[in-house]
Order: C-alpha cells, then sequence, then structure tokens
C-alpha cells in the first residue's frame, strides 16, 4: 500500500505563451515530486480550452467543463486570449467564468522585487521592497452587471451601464483574509485602497467595512488611500507597502504597475483562493497570452513557476513551495545566461526551466 499524497491537478494552458508556461511550471511541479522519495506526486489532467477551442466549437470551453473541474484539487491555468475572440468573451467564457462560479474571492498577487532583476524603481537598489496585494475577486468592479440599450434608436444613441456590485460581506471578507495575512508578516500593516470621494455609494460601504474590520485587529497597522494617490505611492513609498486590499478594478490595475516596478510581468505569480475549499482554487500567472511572443519558446515562465510555489502553499507544502521560489532567486541572480529577454536575458523559456530545476536538487 503506497503512502504517496496525490494531488488531482487540472491543466488549462489555453492561449498564446499560457502553452509554453504551463508546460515549464509542470515540469518543475514533476522534478519537485520526483525527488520527493514517494513523498507526494502530481496527476495531471490538461484541458485544451481557449480561443483554438472557441474557433473549433463557438465556445470557450466544453458544456460541462465546470461540473468536470469541481473533481480536481486544484486548477493550473496559462493565459486566456487571441485575435479570433474578442477579449470580453474569451475573458467571460473561461476565466472569469472558472472564478466566480468557484466562488475564488481571494485573489493573492505578491510584488517580489528578484535579485538580478533590474527594477526602474531606483530605490529598489537599496531598499528591500517586498509587498502583496489582496484583490477582492468576485463582485466589485468585475460582477457583470449591466447592459447596451437603446440601440435602436440610431448611430450614436447606444447607452452601455456597467454597474459595479458591493456587498457587506463580500467586504468584509477580503478584509479580514487581508488583515490574517499581515499577522503572518514582518510587517502588520493593511492599506486599504478606495476611492470613496467620487464612489459615494460603493466605495463609502468599503471605508465602513475596513474600519469596523479593523477594530478586530488592533496588533495591525492600517491606512486607508485613494486609488490615484496609491498609484503614486507604489513607486515613490513602496517602502511603506505590506499588504495592500483593494477592490477587483483597483487591484487588478495595481498589481500589474508592482509587477512592472518588480521588472517584468513575466515574474508576476497569482492565486485565486476559494478559502472555504468548497470548490478548487486556480493558480495562474499575471501575465497576458502574449501572442507576439507566441511559439518562439522565449517566454518568461517564472511567474509560472511561482505560481505554481503558491499552489504548494495552498496545499500546505511550505518546504516544498520554499524550495521552488529559493530556485528561482537562485536562477535569477546567475545572470542573463539564465534570464528571458523581457528582463533583459539570453535564455530560452526552457533553459530557465532547466536552470530552476537544477537549482531545485
Amino acid at each position: 500500500m503506497s503512502d504517496t499524497q496525490i494531488f488531482r491537478i487540472a491543466s488549462i494552458p489555453a492561449d498564446g505563451v499560457g502553452k509554453e508556461v504551463v508546460a515549464a511550471g509542470r515540469r518543475v511541479l514533476d522534478a519537485l515530486a520526483r525527488n520527493s522519495e514517494g513523498k507526494f506526486s502530481f496527476e495531471w489532467a490538461e484541458f485544451p480550452w481557449g480561443c483554438g477551442y472557441y474557433a473549433a466549437t463557438g465556445q470557450m470551453m466544453a458544456d460541462d467543463g465546470l461540473e468536470t473541474l469541481k473533481n480536481f484539487d486544484a486548477i493550473y491555468f496559462g493565459a486566456v486570449g487571441w485575435e479570433n475572440v474578442p477579449d470580453h468573451i474569451s475573458l467571460w467564457g473561461l476565466r472569469l467564468s472558472i472564478t466566480q462560479n468557484f466562488d475564488q474571492w481571494a485573489n493573492i498577487r505578491p510584488v517580489k522585487f528578484l535579485p538580478g532583476i533590474q527594477s526602474p524603481l531606483r530605490k529598489a537598489d537599496n531598499i528591500e521592497l517586498d509587498w502583496v496585494v489582496v484583490r477582492e475577486n468576485s463582485e466589485g468592479e468585475y460582477a457583470g452587471l449591466g447592459g447596451r440599450n437603446l440601440s435602436g434608436r440610431g448611430p450614436g444613441n447606444e447607452v452601455a451601464l456597467q454597474t459595479s456590485l458591493f456587498t457587506e460581506k463580500g467586504c468584509e471578507r477580503i478584509m479580514r483574509f487581508a488583515f490574517d495575512l499581515a499577522r503572518t508578516r514582518a510587517v502588520k500593516r493593511v492599506s486599504s485602497v478606495t476611492k470613496s470621494n467620487a464612489q459615494q455609494y460603493g466605495m463609502v460601504l468599503w471605508d465602513e467595512t475596513f474600519d469596523r474590520v479593523s477594530l478586530d485587529y488592533p496588533d495591525v497597522q492600517t491606512e486607508s488611500v485613494l486609488v490615484d494617490a496609491m498609484s503614486a505611492k507604489f513607486i515613490l513609498k513602496p517602502e511603506d507597502l505590506s499588504v495592500v486590499v483593494a477592490s477587483n478594478l483597483n487591484a487588478d490595475i495595481l498589481s500589474d504597475l508592482g509587477s512592472a516596478l518588480a521588472g517584468s510581468l513575466g515574474l508576476a505569480a497569482s492565486a485565486n483562493l476559494n478559502p472555504e475549499r468548497r470548490y478548487p482554487s486556480m493558480f495562474e500567472p499575471v501575465h497576458g497570452s502574449a501572442p507576439d511572443i507566441a511559439g518562439q519558446g522565449i517566454s518568461n515562465p517564472i511567474g509560472a513557476i511561482a505560481s505554481a510555489a503558491l499552489m504548494l502553499d495552498h496545499f500546505g507544502m511550505h518546504e516544498e513551495a520554499r524550495r521552488v521560489e529559493t530556485a528561482i532567486t537562485t536562477v535569477t541572480s546567475a545572470g542573463a545566461d539564465q534570464l528571458t529577454r523581457d528582463v533583459g536575458g539570453r535564455a530560452t523559456t526552457e533553459e530557465v526551466t532547466d536552470a530552476i530545476i537544477a537549482a531545485m536538487t
């Protein structure tokens, strides 16, 4: 009788460089499993969903896709989007369909400044910077409420309504998640991002909920910052940041800014979590499908591999997650021969992946 712990993972490479980076991440996880002396293994099932699937079937995933995915321990996702499908159809037809139907309400996007990666921030050269963006991932500006009307009145008269949804329960659960995360970090501070001066209903509820929840965490420092001021703070005072909690849209934008400041979106990892574990969580790099370099073997696999480390943490495999992250920093420290071109290197996707696997052994 085997004592091997088997994790069943649904792999959805989807489009463009998603195929390349998911393959790289799978190689890293399988190498980790091979060296575990039978402690654990990964059982993969790959699904061909994405824009290619749409071209053949008229839909982004199979009719029973969500029902199928429910049976897995986690989902490992690549990137979605291609020129044959409008972006709003590809996103809502696959990625958002999964995150919303599986109530993956906490989106975690660490901002890591890796050794050997040149940041456009001058102060990153001599100040240690490390923060996490916690994104409300189930409602807010991406709730999908609204519609287009009055097109029958002729050109120029159509009206589109896009309605944000803020619920007190939704705000509270993501804020408590952020506070609990802050308690595990060296700097125990939560920065709430708002725009309540202009959005006088939803974001005022957000602010009031933050103030109420913060009373239960007297050991954690707090601040509430308007989103435009927070954009400036990411650049001018990033050393003040530890955990940044924000609504769906605001966190989406700010986390990309943070990744760019760290050197490249190709480095950025993320986790879409259903913390109650009623559904599988999904792990994916932040970058898109990058049609301009897809198929050339030069995409940066680090974001996808770091997302795999977040998946290991989700499984409670913290030591293994740290091994992957340490291997990444070892490789980025080694210079241009082990970096892809988006961060000034000369290596291919496969060569970077090989180097990370070698650094883990």
